[in-house]
Protein backbone atom coordinates (compact mmCIF):
# COMPACT_ATOMS: atom_id res chain seq x y z
CA UNK A 1 0.00 0.00 0.00
CA UNK A 2 1.21 3.50 -0.82
CA UNK A 3 0.36 6.50 1.34
CA UNK A 4 0.48 9.61 -0.83
CA UNK A 5 1.79 12.67 0.97
CA UNK A 6 0.86 16.22 0.12
CA UNK A 7 4.21 17.22 -1.38
CA UNK A 8 4.15 14.18 -3.66
CA UNK A 9 0.63 15.20 -4.61
CA UNK A 10 1.82 18.68 -5.64
CA UNK A 11 4.54 17.20 -7.82
CA UNK A 12 2.18 14.58 -9.22
CA UNK A 13 -0.34 17.24 -10.19
CA UNK A 14 2.26 19.45 -11.78
CA UNK A 15 3.52 16.56 -13.85
CA UNK A 16 0.21 15.53 -15.32
CA UNK A 17 0.55 17.93 -18.25
CA UNK A 18 4.17 16.91 -18.92
CA UNK A 19 3.78 13.42 -20.35
CA UNK A 20 5.25 12.63 -23.73
CA UNK A 21 4.36 9.81 -26.13
CA UNK A 22 7.08 7.69 -24.54
CA UNK A 23 4.93 7.22 -21.41
CA UNK A 24 2.32 4.51 -21.82
CA UNK A 25 -0.75 5.92 -20.11
CA UNK A 26 -2.06 2.51 -19.09
CA UNK A 27 1.17 1.54 -17.36
CA UNK A 28 2.01 4.54 -15.17
CA UNK A 29 3.21 4.10 -11.62
CA UNK A 30 1.09 6.78 -9.95
CA UNK A 31 3.60 7.27 -7.12
CA UNK A 32 6.90 7.63 -8.93
CA UNK A 33 6.11 9.56 -12.10
CA UNK A 34 5.50 12.87 -10.34
CA UNK A 35 8.88 12.84 -8.66
CA UNK A 36 10.66 11.79 -11.85
CA UNK A 37 8.95 14.23 -14.19
CA UNK A 38 7.72 17.09 -12.06
CA UNK A 39 8.48 20.80 -12.27
CA UNK A 40 6.64 22.40 -9.39
CA UNK A 41 3.41 24.14 -10.28
CA UNK A 42 4.47 25.05 -13.83
CA UNK A 43 5.68 28.48 -12.80
CA UNK A 44 2.68 29.33 -10.64
CA UNK A 45 2.93 29.72 -6.87
CA UNK A 46 -0.84 29.86 -6.32
CA UNK A 47 -2.36 26.98 -8.26
CA UNK A 48 -1.65 23.60 -9.80
CA UNK A 49 -2.47 23.87 -13.49
CA UNK A 50 -3.29 21.12 -16.00
CA UNK A 51 -4.79 21.28 -19.47
CA UNK A 52 -8.25 21.01 -17.88
CA UNK A 53 -8.26 23.15 -14.75
CA UNK A 54 -6.39 24.96 -12.00
CA UNK A 55 -6.39 23.33 -8.57
CA UNK A 56 -5.39 24.56 -5.12
CA UNK A 57 -1.80 23.91 -4.10
CA UNK A 58 -1.52 20.74 -2.05
CA UNK A 59 -4.00 18.81 -4.18
CA UNK A 60 -3.43 15.47 -5.83
CA UNK A 61 -4.46 15.47 -9.49
CA UNK A 62 -4.62 12.48 -11.81
CA UNK A 63 -4.80 13.54 -15.46
CA UNK A 64 -3.64 10.36 -17.16
CA UNK A 65 -4.77 6.75 -17.23
CA UNK A 66 -3.21 4.91 -14.32
CA UNK A 67 -2.65 1.27 -13.40
CA UNK A 68 -2.70 0.43 -9.69
CA UNK A 69 -0.73 -2.58 -8.48
CA UNK A 70 -1.28 -1.82 -4.82
CA UNK A 71 -3.75 0.18 -2.76
CA UNK A 72 -3.83 3.96 -2.63
CA UNK A 73 -4.45 5.82 0.62
CA UNK A 74 -5.45 9.49 0.41
CA UNK A 75 -4.49 11.15 3.72
CA UNK A 76 -6.81 13.15 5.94
CA UNK A 77 -6.98 16.74 4.72
CA UNK A 78 -5.73 15.90 1.22
CA UNK A 79 -7.92 16.07 -1.89
CA UNK A 80 -7.51 13.84 -4.95
CA UNK A 81 -9.00 15.18 -8.18
CA UNK A 82 -9.39 12.75 -11.09
CA UNK A 83 -9.88 14.53 -14.38
CA UNK A 84 -12.40 13.77 -17.16
CA UNK A 85 -11.69 10.67 -19.21
CA UNK A 86 -9.15 9.10 -16.84
CA UNK A 87 -9.24 5.31 -16.48
CA UNK A 88 -7.91 3.75 -13.28
CA UNK A 89 -7.13 0.06 -13.88
CA UNK A 90 -6.68 -2.15 -10.83
CA UNK A 91 -4.46 -5.19 -11.27
CA UNK A 92 -6.18 -8.41 -10.26
CA UNK A 93 -3.16 -10.72 -9.97
CA UNK A 94 -1.82 -9.30 -6.71
CA UNK A 95 -1.55 -10.77 -3.22
CA UNK A 96 -3.54 -8.00 -1.52
CA UNK A 97 -6.54 -6.70 -3.50
CA UNK A 98 -6.19 -3.12 -4.67
CA UNK A 99 -8.34 -0.59 -2.80
CA UNK A 100 -8.72 3.18 -3.00
CA UNK A 101 -8.97 4.28 0.63
CA UNK A 102 -10.10 7.88 0.97
CA UNK A 103 -9.23 9.27 4.38
CA UNK A 104 -9.36 12.76 2.88
CA UNK A 105 -11.45 13.89 -0.11
CA UNK A 106 -12.07 12.51 -3.59
CA UNK A 107 -13.44 14.34 -6.62
CA UNK A 108 -14.06 12.31 -9.78
CA UNK A 109 -14.70 14.96 -12.42
CA UNK A 110 -16.19 12.90 -15.22
CA UNK A 111 -18.43 14.27 -17.94
CA UNK A 112 -21.01 12.58 -20.13
CA UNK A 113 -18.51 12.46 -23.00
CA UNK A 114 -15.49 11.64 -20.82
CA UNK A 115 -16.41 9.62 -17.73
CA UNK A 116 -13.91 8.63 -15.07
CA UNK A 117 -13.52 4.83 -15.03
CA UNK A 118 -12.47 2.40 -12.29
CA UNK A 119 -11.97 -1.06 -13.75
CA UNK A 120 -9.74 -4.14 -13.60
CA UNK A 121 -7.34 -5.62 -16.07
CA UNK A 122 -9.20 -8.96 -16.07
CA UNK A 123 -12.71 -7.48 -16.42
CA UNK A 124 -14.17 -9.94 -13.91
CA UNK A 125 -16.10 -9.29 -10.69
CA UNK A 126 -14.13 -9.46 -7.43
CA UNK A 127 -10.92 -8.33 -9.16
CA UNK A 128 -10.25 -5.45 -6.76
CA UNK A 129 -11.70 -4.06 -3.54
CA UNK A 130 -13.48 -0.75 -3.93
CA UNK A 131 -13.48 2.91 -2.91
CA UNK A 132 -13.59 2.85 0.89
CA UNK A 133 -13.87 6.16 2.72
CA UNK A 134 -12.67 6.98 6.21
CA UNK A 135 -14.35 8.47 9.26
CA UNK A 136 -12.78 11.88 8.55
CA UNK A 137 -13.50 11.91 4.83
CA UNK A 138 -15.29 15.23 4.33
CA UNK A 139 -16.30 15.27 0.66
CA UNK A 140 -16.58 12.72 -2.13
CA UNK A 141 -17.91 13.49 -5.62
CA UNK A 142 -18.57 10.66 -8.07
CA UNK A 143 -19.95 12.43 -11.14
CA UNK A 144 -20.09 10.53 -14.43
CA UNK A 145 -18.06 7.62 -13.06
CA UNK A 146 -18.00 4.00 -14.27
CA UNK A 147 -17.14 1.57 -11.43
CA UNK A 148 -16.89 -2.13 -12.23
CA UNK A 149 -15.43 -5.48 -11.09
CA UNK A 150 -14.99 -4.50 -7.42
CA UNK A 151 -15.95 -6.47 -4.31
CA UNK A 152 -12.83 -8.48 -3.46
CA UNK A 153 -12.35 -9.78 0.07
CA UNK A 154 -9.70 -7.81 1.97
CA UNK A 155 -6.82 -9.34 3.88
CA UNK A 156 -5.36 -8.24 7.20
CA UNK A 157 -2.83 -6.29 5.12
CA UNK A 158 -5.51 -4.40 3.21
CA UNK A 159 -5.63 -0.63 3.55
CA UNK A 160 -9.27 -0.65 4.64
CA UNK A 161 -8.64 -3.28 7.31
CA UNK A 162 -5.53 -1.52 8.57
CA UNK A 163 -7.57 1.67 8.97
CA UNK A 164 -10.42 -0.25 10.67
CA UNK A 165 -12.88 0.68 7.92
CA UNK A 166 -15.96 -1.30 6.92
CA UNK A 167 -14.77 -4.66 8.26
CA UNK A 168 -13.16 -5.56 11.58
CA UNK A 169 -13.10 -9.25 10.69
CA UNK A 170 -12.31 -10.88 7.36
CA UNK A 171 -15.64 -12.45 6.41
CA UNK A 172 -16.40 -11.38 2.87
CA UNK A 173 -15.95 -8.72 0.25
CA UNK A 174 -16.20 -4.95 0.44
CA UNK A 175 -18.69 -2.78 -1.48
CA UNK A 176 -17.71 -0.90 -4.59
CA UNK A 177 -18.25 2.33 -2.63
CA UNK A 178 -18.54 2.85 1.12
CA UNK A 179 -19.04 6.11 3.05
CA UNK A 180 -19.17 6.34 6.85
CA UNK A 181 -18.61 9.91 8.11
CA UNK A 182 -21.87 11.07 9.69
CA UNK A 183 -20.78 14.68 9.18
CA UNK A 184 -19.34 14.18 5.70
CA UNK A 185 -20.89 14.76 2.27
CA UNK A 186 -20.99 12.68 -0.88
CA UNK A 187 -22.73 12.65 -4.24
CA UNK A 188 -23.14 9.82 -6.75
CA UNK A 189 -24.56 11.29 -9.93
CA UNK A 190 -24.86 10.21 -13.56
CA UNK A 191 -22.73 7.14 -12.88
CA UNK A 192 -22.72 3.47 -13.87
CA UNK A 193 -22.00 0.78 -11.27
CA UNK A 194 -21.94 -2.72 -12.75
CA UNK A 195 -20.57 -6.23 -12.33
CA UNK A 196 -19.47 -5.65 -8.76
CA UNK A 197 -19.27 -8.77 -6.62
CA UNK A 198 -20.97 -7.57 -3.43
CA UNK A 199 -22.97 -4.46 -2.56
CA UNK A 200 -22.63 -1.66 -5.05
CA UNK A 201 -22.89 0.98 -2.30
CA UNK A 202 -23.01 0.82 1.50
CA UNK A 203 -23.58 3.78 3.81
CA UNK A 204 -23.08 3.94 7.57
CA UNK A 205 -23.23 7.72 7.80
CA UNK A 206 -23.15 10.83 5.66
CA UNK A 207 -25.17 13.47 3.86
CA UNK A 208 -25.69 12.49 0.26
CA UNK A 209 -27.41 12.78 -3.07
CA UNK A 210 -27.72 9.68 -5.26
CA UNK A 211 -29.32 10.64 -8.57
CA UNK A 212 -29.37 9.70 -12.22
CA UNK A 213 -27.35 6.50 -11.92
CA UNK A 214 -27.55 2.94 -13.23
CA UNK A 215 -26.75 0.08 -10.84
CA UNK A 216 -26.57 -3.16 -12.81
CA UNK A 217 -25.71 -6.79 -12.08
CA UNK A 218 -25.09 -6.43 -8.34
CA UNK A 219 -23.73 -9.15 -6.08
CA UNK A 220 -23.34 -12.89 -6.44
CA UNK A 221 -25.44 -15.97 -5.79
CA UNK A 222 -23.36 -17.15 -2.83
CA UNK A 223 -23.07 -13.92 -0.82
CA UNK A 224 -25.80 -11.72 -2.24
CA UNK A 225 -25.56 -8.01 -2.84
CA UNK A 226 -27.62 -4.83 -2.62
CA UNK A 227 -27.47 -1.90 -4.97
CA UNK A 228 -28.05 0.71 -2.23
CA UNK A 229 -27.57 -0.41 1.36
CA UNK A 230 -28.30 2.25 3.99
CA UNK A 231 -27.69 2.05 7.74
CA UNK A 232 -27.93 4.62 10.55
CA UNK A 233 -26.43 8.10 10.46
CA UNK A 234 -27.45 9.11 6.92
CA UNK A 235 -29.44 11.92 5.34
CA UNK A 236 -30.09 11.04 1.69
CA UNK A 237 -32.01 12.10 -1.37
CA UNK A 238 -32.17 9.13 -3.77
CA UNK A 239 -33.95 9.72 -7.07
CA UNK A 240 -34.10 8.90 -10.76
CA UNK A 241 -31.91 5.79 -10.58
CA UNK A 242 -32.28 2.54 -12.50
CA UNK A 243 -31.46 -0.64 -10.54
CA UNK A 244 -31.24 -3.85 -12.57
CA UNK A 245 -30.45 -7.34 -11.31
CA UNK A 246 -29.52 -6.71 -7.70
CA UNK A 247 -29.49 -10.31 -6.63
CA UNK A 248 -30.68 -9.65 -3.04
CA UNK A 249 -32.27 -6.19 -2.81
CA UNK A 250 -32.37 -3.04 -4.85
CA UNK A 251 -32.69 -1.07 -1.60
CA UNK A 252 -31.93 -2.22 1.92
CA UNK A 253 -33.04 0.57 4.24
CA UNK A 254 -32.22 0.30 7.91
CA UNK A 255 -31.33 2.20 11.06
CA UNK A 256 -28.97 -0.51 12.25
CA UNK A 257 -26.15 0.79 14.37
CA UNK A 258 -28.21 3.34 16.30
CA UNK A 259 -26.56 4.81 19.37
CA UNK A 260 -26.42 8.10 21.19
CA UNK A 261 -23.83 9.38 18.76
CA UNK A 262 -25.28 7.97 15.53
CA UNK A 263 -28.45 9.80 14.47
CA UNK A 264 -31.43 8.14 12.87
CA UNK A 265 -31.36 8.05 9.11
CA UNK A 266 -33.69 10.29 7.11
CA UNK A 267 -34.10 9.73 3.39
CA UNK A 268 -36.35 10.47 0.46
CA UNK A 269 -36.33 7.71 -2.14
CA UNK A 270 -38.49 8.52 -5.15
CA UNK A 271 -38.89 8.02 -8.89
CA UNK A 272 -36.51 5.06 -9.12
CA UNK A 273 -36.91 2.03 -11.42
CA UNK A 274 -36.21 -1.47 -10.04
CA UNK A 275 -36.03 -4.42 -12.45
CA UNK A 276 -35.35 -8.15 -11.95
CA UNK A 277 -34.12 -7.95 -8.36
CA UNK A 278 -34.10 -10.42 -5.47
CA UNK A 279 -33.82 -13.79 -7.20
CA UNK A 280 -31.25 -15.47 -4.94
CA UNK A 281 -32.99 -15.92 -1.57
CA UNK A 282 -36.34 -17.60 -2.04
CA UNK A 283 -35.63 -20.30 0.55
CA UNK A 284 -35.24 -17.90 3.47
CA UNK A 285 -37.79 -15.40 2.12
CA UNK A 286 -35.39 -12.47 2.22
CA UNK A 287 -34.55 -10.19 -0.65
CA UNK A 288 -36.62 -8.64 -3.39
CA UNK A 289 -37.10 -5.09 -4.44
CA UNK A 290 -37.01 -3.18 -1.15
CA UNK A 291 -36.28 -4.35 2.41
CA UNK A 292 -37.02 -1.94 5.29
CA UNK A 293 -35.95 -2.81 8.82
CA UNK A 294 -34.73 -1.63 12.23
CA UNK A 295 -36.80 1.53 12.60
CA UNK A 296 -36.13 2.87 9.10
CA UNK A 297 -38.47 5.76 8.36
CA UNK A 298 -38.06 6.71 4.71
CA UNK A 299 -40.20 8.62 2.31
CA UNK A 300 -40.41 5.94 -0.38
CA UNK A 301 -42.79 6.93 -3.18
CA UNK A 302 -43.18 7.03 -6.99
CA UNK A 303 -40.89 4.03 -7.44
CA UNK A 304 -41.51 1.44 -10.16
CA UNK A 305 -40.75 -2.20 -9.40
CA UNK A 306 -40.77 -4.56 -12.40
CA UNK A 307 -40.58 -8.37 -12.15
CA UNK A 308 -38.75 -8.37 -8.85
CA UNK A 309 -39.41 -10.94 -6.16
CA UNK A 310 -41.87 -9.48 -3.67
CA UNK A 311 -42.48 -5.77 -3.41
CA UNK A 312 -41.90 -3.80 -0.23
CA UNK A 313 -40.95 -6.04 2.70
CA UNK A 314 -39.86 -5.95 6.31
CA UNK A 315 -38.88 -8.48 8.97
CA UNK A 316 -41.70 -9.80 11.13
CA UNK A 317 -40.11 -7.94 14.01
CA UNK A 318 -37.95 -4.83 14.13
CA UNK A 319 -39.22 -3.52 10.84
CA UNK A 320 -39.86 -0.03 9.54
CA UNK A 321 -41.07 2.84 11.69
CA UNK A 322 -44.45 2.83 10.00
CA UNK A 323 -45.75 5.82 11.96
CA UNK A 324 -43.04 8.11 10.64
CA UNK A 325 -42.58 6.57 7.18
CA UNK A 326 -44.31 7.30 3.91
CA UNK A 327 -44.24 4.17 1.77
CA UNK A 328 -46.96 4.73 -0.83
CA UNK A 329 -47.80 5.18 -3.68
CA UNK A 330 -45.49 2.91 -5.64
CA UNK A 331 -45.96 0.81 -8.78
CA UNK A 332 -45.42 -2.97 -8.78
CA UNK A 333 -45.57 -4.96 -12.01
CA UNK A 334 -45.36 -8.74 -12.43
CA UNK A 335 -45.34 -10.56 -15.75
CA UNK A 336 -45.79 -13.99 -14.10
CA UNK A 337 -48.35 -15.61 -11.83
CA UNK A 338 -45.61 -16.28 -9.28
CA UNK A 339 -44.75 -12.60 -9.20
CA UNK A 340 -48.38 -11.66 -8.67
CA UNK A 341 -48.71 -14.15 -5.82
CA UNK A 342 -45.59 -12.90 -4.04
CA UNK A 343 -46.77 -9.28 -4.16
CA UNK A 344 -50.38 -10.04 -3.19
CA UNK A 345 -52.09 -8.75 -0.07
CA UNK A 346 -51.21 -11.01 2.83
CA UNK A 347 -47.96 -12.29 1.28
CA UNK A 348 -45.41 -13.22 3.91
CA UNK A 349 -43.50 -10.20 5.27
CA UNK A 350 -45.03 -7.94 2.63
CA UNK A 351 -46.19 -4.37 3.25
CA UNK A 352 -49.51 -3.64 1.54
CA UNK A 353 -51.17 -0.34 0.67
CA UNK A 354 -54.40 0.05 -1.28
CA UNK A 355 -52.93 3.23 -2.77
CA UNK A 356 -50.21 1.29 -4.61
CA UNK A 357 -50.63 0.06 -8.16
CA UNK A 358 -50.02 -3.71 -8.38
CA UNK A 359 -50.57 -6.38 -10.99
CA UNK A 360 -53.52 -8.53 -9.94
CA UNK A 361 -52.95 -10.83 -12.91
CA UNK A 362 -49.80 -11.64 -14.84
CA UNK A 363 -48.98 -8.84 -17.27
CA UNK A 364 -51.51 -6.35 -15.91
CA UNK A 365 -50.31 -2.73 -15.83
CA UNK A 366 -47.25 -3.27 -18.02
CA UNK A 367 -45.39 0.06 -17.69
CA UNK A 368 -44.18 -0.17 -21.30
CA UNK A 369 -40.46 0.50 -21.20
CA UNK A 370 -39.11 2.02 -24.39
CA UNK A 371 -36.55 -0.77 -24.86
CA UNK A 372 -35.98 -3.79 -22.65
CA UNK A 373 -35.53 -7.51 -23.29
CA UNK A 374 -36.71 -9.72 -20.46
CA UNK A 375 -35.29 -13.23 -20.18
CA UNK A 376 -37.95 -15.43 -21.81
CA UNK A 377 -37.32 -18.06 -19.12
CA UNK A 378 -37.17 -15.59 -16.25
CA UNK A 379 -37.63 -17.16 -12.81
CA UNK A 380 -37.62 -14.64 -9.97
CA UNK A 381 -36.91 -17.45 -7.50
CA UNK A 382 -34.11 -19.10 -9.45
CA UNK A 383 -31.31 -18.70 -6.84
CA UNK A 384 -28.57 -19.28 -9.43
CA UNK A 385 -26.72 -16.75 -11.53
CA UNK A 386 -27.43 -18.47 -14.83
CA UNK A 387 -29.79 -16.98 -17.45
CA UNK A 388 -30.42 -20.47 -18.81
CA UNK A 389 -31.96 -21.31 -15.42
CA UNK A 390 -34.02 -18.14 -15.11
CA UNK A 391 -31.58 -15.50 -13.88
CA UNK A 392 -31.69 -12.04 -15.49
CA UNK A 393 -29.85 -11.42 -18.72
CA UNK A 394 -26.64 -9.42 -18.56
CA UNK A 395 -27.33 -5.69 -18.58
CA UNK A 396 -27.42 -4.06 -22.01
CA UNK A 397 -26.61 -0.34 -22.13
CA UNK A 398 -28.82 -0.03 -25.21
CA UNK A 399 -31.90 -0.66 -23.03
CA UNK A 400 -34.09 2.33 -22.25
CA UNK A 401 -36.20 2.16 -19.10
CA UNK A 402 -38.05 5.39 -19.77
CA UNK A 403 -41.77 4.97 -20.48
CA UNK A 404 -43.58 4.95 -23.79
CA UNK A 405 -46.49 7.25 -24.46
CA UNK A 406 -49.65 5.69 -23.09
CA UNK A 407 -47.88 3.94 -20.22
CA UNK A 408 -50.16 3.55 -17.17
CA UNK A 409 -47.15 4.50 -15.01
CA UNK A 410 -46.99 8.03 -16.40
CA UNK A 411 -49.45 9.32 -13.82
CA UNK A 412 -50.42 8.64 -10.24
CA UNK A 413 -47.24 9.76 -8.50
CA UNK A 414 -47.08 12.43 -5.80
CA UNK A 415 -45.06 15.61 -5.36
CA UNK A 416 -46.27 16.81 -1.96
CA UNK A 417 -43.13 16.01 0.01
CA UNK A 418 -39.86 17.79 0.64
CA UNK A 419 -36.42 16.60 -0.34
CA UNK A 420 -33.86 16.39 2.45
CA UNK A 421 -31.63 18.86 0.59
CA UNK A 422 -34.00 21.12 -1.40
CA UNK A 423 -31.16 23.55 -2.17
CA UNK A 424 -28.62 20.85 -2.90
CA UNK A 425 -25.34 20.02 -1.16
CA UNK A 426 -22.29 22.26 -1.68
CA UNK A 427 -18.91 20.62 -2.24
CA UNK A 428 -16.35 23.28 -1.45
CA UNK A 429 -13.47 21.32 -2.91
CA UNK A 430 -15.22 21.68 -6.27
CA UNK A 431 -15.62 25.42 -5.74
CA UNK A 432 -11.85 25.77 -5.50
CA UNK A 433 -11.35 24.34 -9.01
CA UNK A 434 -11.10 26.77 -11.91
CA UNK A 435 -12.04 24.85 -15.05
CA UNK A 436 -10.32 26.31 -18.09
CA UNK A 437 -13.04 25.64 -20.68
CA UNK A 438 -16.82 25.47 -20.66
CA UNK A 439 -16.86 21.82 -21.81
CA UNK A 440 -15.44 20.71 -18.47
CA UNK A 441 -16.91 23.40 -16.23
CA UNK A 442 -18.80 21.88 -13.31
CA UNK A 443 -20.95 23.32 -10.56
CA UNK A 444 -20.10 22.72 -6.92
CA UNK A 445 -23.73 22.21 -5.84
CA UNK A 446 -25.43 18.85 -6.41
CA UNK A 447 -29.12 18.27 -5.82
CA UNK A 448 -31.62 15.53 -6.55
CA UNK A 449 -34.22 16.40 -9.19
CA UNK A 450 -37.69 17.51 -8.24
CA UNK A 451 -40.17 14.63 -7.83
CA UNK A 452 -42.34 13.87 -10.84
CA UNK A 453 -46.04 12.82 -10.71
CA UNK A 454 -45.22 9.59 -12.48
CA UNK A 455 -43.56 6.31 -11.47
CA UNK A 456 -40.00 5.32 -12.11
CA UNK A 457 -36.92 7.07 -13.43
CA UNK A 458 -36.93 9.25 -16.50
CA UNK A 459 -34.07 9.41 -19.01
Amino acid sequence: MKKINTMAGMLLAAATAMFSASCENDNINPYDYAVNNGNANQGSTNVIKTAVAEYPVGSLVWSNDTTLRESVEIPVGTSLYIEPGVTVTCKADVQVPVEVVVLGNLYCLGTAEKPVTFTSDCKKPEAWGGIICGYNSEEVVLNHVDIAYAGATPTESSASFQNKLFKTTIDGGVPAFHFCNVNGKFVIANSFFHDNYNDQTYFTGGNGVIAGNIFADSGNAADGGEAINVKAGCKLDVANNVIYNACTNAFKLSNAGNSEVVPLTDMTVYNNTIVDCGWRRSKNKKGGSVWVEKAARPVFVNNLCYDSRFGLKQPKQDGADMEHSRLTPNYYYASTATGVEQMAKGASLGIWFDTDIKSATAGQFDPLFKLFKQNAGMDINCEVDDPDKGAPLAFDKAWNFDLQQGSPALSGGVTDFARIFPNGIPFFGMKKVNFLDSANDQNYYFSAPLPQPRFGAWL
